[in-house]
């Protein structure tokens, strides 16, 4: 791990194509640049001697804000990999594509990246938009991705394996914290799309059954900055104070949180919980704006394990000091070893086998240990965090270990009772758990 970049490199990788194109250059593992440009001809699948891989993120657009740095820490990922003799005795070859934060642009690159380029597997996606778009895709070819982001539940693709947290691992536990320490009354915003509708939909059922309130809900475009209506709503439906609960993405956080302290709504008063807010948003939002508020999360920069002190580490030493570590990207880095894990348990990359073999996969994660389930989501310990003075979080509260996960939301009507069990044929992705 030679190669390092500084804060200017990564902006400039996050915003344009040319950037992209020095940090595939600048990176050991090889990775091919098929966004245009004499790296564009496929060896992989030819030559034998490689393993390609597909790596599929918003590289431009709203997402990039987000999305650049979990192709950063996979990439890392299969650096140390291929340091350490490769998968199978090859080396790894990663095809990286821009999403460009459109769905149908999504989809259409992972048909590229499945018919064109020959892909054993992809780790891709952030927004649950995203990963709808590609969902029939993986699923008619029948092929695999590896999926690093909190999100929604209320899914379970036999060929999806989901390395964030289900709501069971994340969202419900911010609500009972808060119904705990910080009030009943709960002012719900999120961008429009399905993950946060979804996520407020499990959030209204849960209030209402542990007696909360939810005062209002309202939603944005995504990458809309308008956020002045949202600020006076929230002050109408709360004017003594409460609890927001955040689950915008992307660009509107920005404009969300400026205009929060601009309208002197302090963290005191006005707690926000978010659910895609971490380090690097913290940079990059400023944490002048965010200091106070609170985030939910399974792995934190300042968590405490050797796995994750040597992580931190290496990652500063590849990409500078001044970068940070976050959940989607701790996610994104163990998702591959996974994946690594299973094709060596397989023996082979076929997907079937593949798949089977991951069942059970454990991984010393930087956040502690996580298995892999039958019904493709991994066992996670679930924190709270404050933003502090220095854009880290302090952690408030966390589960003494790993919380198995529930695809399957138990707060809503339409799917309480139900589980996903790829490892049995006679339950698959929904059945009827028995009482």
């Amino acid at each position: 791990m030679t190669t390092r970049f500084g804060r200017r490199k990564f902006l400039a990788y996050g915003s344009a194509t040319l950037g992209t194109a020095m940090l595939l250059k600048a990176c050991g593992s090889a990775p091919t640049d098929s966004t245009g440009g004499e790296e564009d001809a496929p060896t992989a699948a030819a030559d034998g001697d490689t393993i390609k891989v597909g790596i599929l993120h918003s590289l431009s657009g709203t997402m990039a804000i987000s999305e650049t740095t979990v192709v950063d820490a996979e990439q890392l990922a299969i650096k140390e990999i291929n340091a350490n003799g490769g998968v199978l005795g090859k080396q790894i070859e990663a095809v990286l594509e821009d999403g460009a934060s459109d769905w149908p642009t999504f989809a259409e690159k992972a048909e590229k990246l499945i018919d064109q380029d020959q892909v054993v597997t992809v780790f891709g996606c952030w927004t649950s938009a995203s990963r709808k778009a590609v969902l029939p895709v993986f699923e008619s070819k029948d092929h695999m991705l590896w999926y690093p982001v909190q999100y929604e539940g209320q899914e379970c693709s036999k060929n999806i394996f989901y390395t964030g947290a289900a709501p069971n691992q994340q969202i419900e536990p911010a609500v009972d914290w808060l119904l705990e320490n910080k009030g009943s009354d709960f002012f719900l915003v999120g961008s429009d799309y399905v993950f946060p509708r979804t996520a407020n939909t499990i959030i209204k059922e849960q209030l209402k059954a542990k007696g909360g309130n939810t005062v209002g809900e309202d939603y944005l475009p995504l990458g809309n900055t308008e956020v002045t209506p949202i600020i006076t709503k929230i002050k109408a439906a709360l004017p003594e104070g409460g609890v927001i609960f955040n689950s915008l993405n992307g660009d509107s956080n920005v404009a969300f949180f400026k205009q929060l302290q601009g309208a002197g709504m302090t963290p005191d008063m006005y707690p926000v919980m978010s659910v895609s807010i971490a380090e690097e948003e913290v940079r990059q939002i400023g944490k002048e704006f965010l200091v106070g508020h609170y985030a939910a999360w399974n792995y934190f920069q300042t968590v405490e394990t050797p796995e994750n002190e040597q992580w931190v580490a290496d990652f500063k030493a590849e990409y500078g000091d001044d970068r940070v570590t976050n959940d989607p990207m701790e996610a994104a880095y163990i998702m591959v070893y996974l994946w690594k894990q299973a094709v060596e348990a397989a023996g082979t990359t076929d997907l079937a086998a593949v798949r089977e073999a991951a069942y059970g996969q454990e991984f010393a994660a930087p956040e502690g240990p996580v298995t892999m389930n039958p019904n493709h989501h991994i066992s996670k310990t679930v924190r709270i965090g404050q933003v502090r003075d220095d854009g880290l979080f302090d952690i408030v509260s966390s589960t003494d270990g790993p919380v198995d996960p529930q695809p399957w939301n138990q707060y809503v009507p339409e799917t309480q009772g139900f589980g996903c069990d790829w490892s049995d044929p006679a339950k698959g992705g929904k059945y009827e758990v028995e009482a």
